[in-house]
């Protein structure tokens, strides 16, 4: 069998440019000189490359952009503002590469009717992949540009809530990285049965952060009477913002069941 990546890229050209082939001025020239192009296969040009390997391509940047939330966090921790702001850019430039993958993908995600899912779903699944870097990219902005320090008997727990929130990033980008795999078995067969086993596993890391978040809403409800009410009220947007993280990396791994059940 031919993988999906392989028979997408063995056809890369089109109808029009093979119609044209024998009126164009410069083909004409070689064909008198004796020089003829390699041949081509018309069949090629119903389909397009392949828009799974940019696709698996820009979550990678976008799970890279959130796995920065845990050096981010550690430096907010010892307040090394001048390191947080480096972590800062760093996620900001990793969030804008995303973006232009992104748009990238949409430009070139081919409108054949031999796409193996709707072009609609993958449109979708692209999108919800893009939030994941861009709150990121939001609560490091926001933290950065007030200083916002953590409660030295908040940040036990903040600690474990990033790295459990970027944990379900991460096993987003593994279930993603099977998509190709997946479409060449036909969204069936033990491949489909390993990707609903890594959606089940990040469908419980999720509810792992939904507790941890509880638990962290919790222990700064304790410390309210001690601090600023304005650091409190954006303490609170912070954890918000963390668990929407995850929120939106279960999300790509529903896209994904929902691409299994068709």
């Amino acid at each position: 069998m031919v993988g999906i990546n392989a028979y997408y890229e063995i056809v890369t050209v089109r109808l029009p440019a093979l119609a044209s082939l024998r009126t164009d001025p410069y083909t004409c020239r070689l064909l008198n000189a004796g020089v003829h192009p390699m041949p081509v296969n018309p069949f090629a040009s119903l389909f397009g490359r392949s828009p799974i390997g940019p696709m698996q391509k820009h979550f990678a940047k976008a799970h890279e952009c959130a796995a920065n939330l845990v050096p981010f966090f550690e430096a907010v921790m010892v307040e090394d503002w001048a390191k947080v702001e480096q972590v800062q850019q760093e996620m900001a430039s990793l969030e804008h590469e995303a973006d232009k993958l992104k748009k990238s993908v949409r430009l070139h995600l081919p409108k054949s009717l031999f796409l193996p899912v709707p072009r609609s779903d993958l449109l979708e699944l692209l999108s919800v992949q893009d939030k994941v870097a861009n709150r990121a990219k939001d609560i490091a902005g926001l933290m950065l540009g007030r200083e916002m320090a953590i409660p030295q008997a908040l940040q036990p727990l903040m600690r474990a809530f990033v790295q459990r929130t970027v944990d379900a990033s991460a096993q987003a980008l593994k279930a993603m990285n099977e998509l190709d795999e997946l479409l060449e078995t036909g969204f069936g067969g033990r491949e489909a049965a390993l990707v609903e086993s890594m959606v089940m596993e990040l469908e419980q890391i999720e509810r792992d952060t939904d507790k941890m978040q509880i638990e962290v809403r919790r222990a700064l409800f304790k410390l309210e009477k001690d601090l600023p009410p304005v650091d409190v009220m954006f303490l609170y947007k912070i954890i918000e913002w963390i668990g929407d993280v995850a929120d939106r990396a279960e999300r790509v791994g529903n896209r994904l069941e929902q691409l299994l059940a068709r």
